[in-house]
């Protein structure tokens, strides 16, 4: 860890107050409520002196990684509880420093006092994230690696938890150094181009240079190309429900949930309103959304549920336009059928359960049949939703994917400087002119791992994390 990056760690806004490298912090580790056992995490330069103050034990002759039965003893000499001291040392811990983990029981009360205890004896509360913050610090993690751990935590779904097992293993951090690896070779090329344009000095040929440049810019062009199917494991979908009046979408949004969550009545227009729930599909995220009938209308509430019935159509990944296949298409529902953007729509024909004709044919790539009551075709229908969401098909468990916008946005960049120069370079520009967008690549791929990070990036990553992590 670099001087420059230890000092911009003391002026970080996601702690308030000066942050000093080896503070001894302390917090509870595990969720708050009842539980068998709850852990009280200490870390810091003198965090087994501050742990040996309250133990019965003596923490200090403690080896590295055991664990210990004993009893939490208050300054005044009053049992708090028994429990656990795991001890770790100095760069064998999450931290970097030396640990000290209090294995209590889990009650919310016991483990306040645990936590009461270890502040009187020195300690300072730690804040959201410092933790990971530290052992970022400390070389235990890179910037992309400790992002993983609140994504690993926050996983939802078992692709989410997989990408972010992979990123917490180093897979994208090992990608992007073999990019600045590469690229760092090309950058001395260049620069010593720059400082000694008389010596005529041949490194390698401009020829070889943009070959190099253009093999790096398609493995980037590559993973960012990930992020599509990124984005969608780790934030997950908005699906939502269109069509005219009762059609039928309240009851196939039932059939979807598997419960009745939205009011259906034979009478048009129920629905006034947005009415949202979240489900698993095909093992996805989905915030399903349900919408009042789109139709001409001179009802004040009515006009107003769809207008947001308009703009939710607009705003989700996923659309199921649902037709009565019973009923003609009549002037409204060929106006909705208009207004639907084709790459992300399914169309679904409901009520197939009850007599019908042949459904009309439409310019969609995606058609679903189904019966909402009897709950039939939904099979059909999640596959069809499987073939829109996944460009390529779904990403394999090996697969390293992008899933974090700013390693997108941080990539996109040193893609773009990395072509500037390789066209640069081809069309004859100064090398002291492609110099500059090499740095900018470089500068880039190290925002990504966290070698040429601002204090905002630092304050933005880590106040995400919880408290004890």
């Amino acid at each position: 860890m670099t001087l420059s990056l230890l000092g911009l760690a003391q002026n970080m806004e996601f702690v308030s107050q000066h942050y000093q490298a080896g503070d001894t912090v302390v917090a509870v580790a595990t969720p708050p409520g009842e539980g068998g056992v709850a852990i009280v995490r200490v870390s810091g330069d003198e965090a087994l002196g501050v742990a040996n103050k309250v133990w019965s034990g003596d923490i200090l002759s403690y080896a590295t990684h055991t664990a210990h039965f004993g009893h939490v003893i208050d300054l005044d000499g009053r049992h708090v509880d028994d429990a656990l001291a795991l001890v770790m040392l100095g760069e064998r811990s999450y931290t970097g420093e030396d640990t000290v983990e209090i294995q209590c029981h889990g009650g919310s009360l016991v483990t306040r006092r645990v936590l009461d205890t270890l502040l009187s004896a020195g300690a300072r509360a730690a804040f959201a994230g410092e933790f990971t913050f530290k052992a970022f610090i400390n070389g235990k993690l890179d910037l992309a690696q400790a992002e993983a751990v609140q994504e690993l935590i926050a996983a939802k779904n078992e692709r989410a938890l997989d990408a972010a097992d992979k990123q917490l293993q180093g897979e994208l951090s090992r990608r992007v150094r073999g990019f600045q690896r590469g690229l760092t070779d090309i950058a001395a090329i260049l620069e010593a181009w720059v400082d000694f344009p008389e010596e005529g000095l041949e490194f390698a040929s401009i020829e070889d240079v943009c070959a190099q440049l253009n093999d790096s810019a398609a493995q980037m062009r590559a993973l960012l190309d990930t992020y599509h199917d990124g984005r969608i494991v780790h934030d997950g979908l908005s699906l939502c429900l269109v069509g005219s009046p009762n059609v039928g979408k309240s009851s196939l949004m039932n059939a979807l949930l598997d419960k009745d969550r939205a009011i259906v009545s034979h009478i048009a227009g129920t629905t006034r309103d947005i009415v949202e729930d979240h489900l698993r599909l095909n093992g996805l995220n989905v915030k399903i959304t349900d919408t009042a009938g789109i139709r001409e209308s001179s009802e004040i509430i009515e006009q107003e549920g769809i207008r947001r019935s308009k703009k939710a159509l607009l705003e989700a990944d996923l659309v199921l336009l649902v037709l009565d296949v019973t009923q003609p298409l009549g002037a409204d529902q060929r106006e909705l059928i208009g207004l639907m953007p084709h790459d992300k729509v399914i169309v679904v024909w409901n009520k197939c359960d009850l007599k019908h004709e042949d459904p009309p044919d439409l310019p969609f790539a995606h058609i679903a049949e189904v019966s909402a009551t009897e709950r039939t075709g939904l099979d059909t229908l999640r596959n069809h939703v499987d073939a829109v969401v996944w460009e390529h098909g779904p990403p394999s468990r090996e697969e390293v994917l992008v899933t974090n916008v700013r390693h997108n946005e941080a990539l996109s960049e040193a893609y773009s400087a990395c072509r500037r120069v390789s066209e640069g370079l081809t069309d004859g520009t100064s090398a002291e002119f492609v110099s500059a967008d090499m740095r900018h690549c470089l500068n880039e791929l190290g925002r990504v791992i966290g070698t040429n990070v601002t204090e905002d990036i630092l304050s933005a990553v880590f106040s995400k994390f919880c408290v004890g992590k």
